[in-house]
């Protein structure tokens, strides 16, 4: 983002898993391979949930699980484009994200999805969607760490008054 250039945090309402839903198919028109999201949240917010969604939206099929790789650290997802989900929760440092070579993920198209991920954006690349999503009220708080990340957000801003307008 330019140097001064503050932008504005999308707030979307989740109140239901439909609208989640909605959310990742809208998010899936706007990212492409080499983005970083980070999804953020309470345990049992929904960040597995919304990850599955959007895989389902670039192509997954929906025989194929997507689950949390807590326990893993990363899942590759055969999607267009691919998509490696990552769950950072029980690393501790940058240089243990770093480890898990997310950031070279991204430069070889990947669309990197990383649960926990927002205080290692800088290990990931510097770059990223931050999703927070929110218990009370149900939904997300979205923003953007550097241009393409910024870029990603206005279209999807876009896209969600363009679906807005169309109910």
């Amino acid at each position: 983002m330019r140097a001064g250039a503050k932008m504005e945090t999308l707030r979307v309402e989740l109140p239901t898993r439909r609208s989640t839903t909605r959310l990742a198919r809208a998010l899936s028109s706007v990212l492409a391979a080499g983005d970083c999201l980070t999804l953020n949240g309470p345990l049992g917010v929904g960040k597995t949930f919304l990850t599955r969604a959007l895989c389902r939206a670039l192509g997954l099929p929906t025989v194929e699980p997507v689950t949390s790789p807590t326990f893993t650290l990363v899942n590759e997802h055969p999607t267009v484009p691919p998509v490696a989900h990552a769950d950072v929760y029980r690393l501790d440092s940058p240089d243990e994200v770093r480890d898990l070579g997310l950031a070279a993920m991204r430069g070889e198209g990947r669309l990197v999805v990383v649960e926990w991920g927002e205080p290692f954006v800088e290990a990931l690349g510097g770059d990223a969607v931050v999703v927070r999503l929110e218990r009370e009220p149900r939904g997300a708080e979205i923003s953007a760490t550097g241009e393409r990340s910024a870029a990603v957000v206005d279209a999807l801003r876009a896209k969600l008054v363009e679906g807005a307008a169309g109910c």
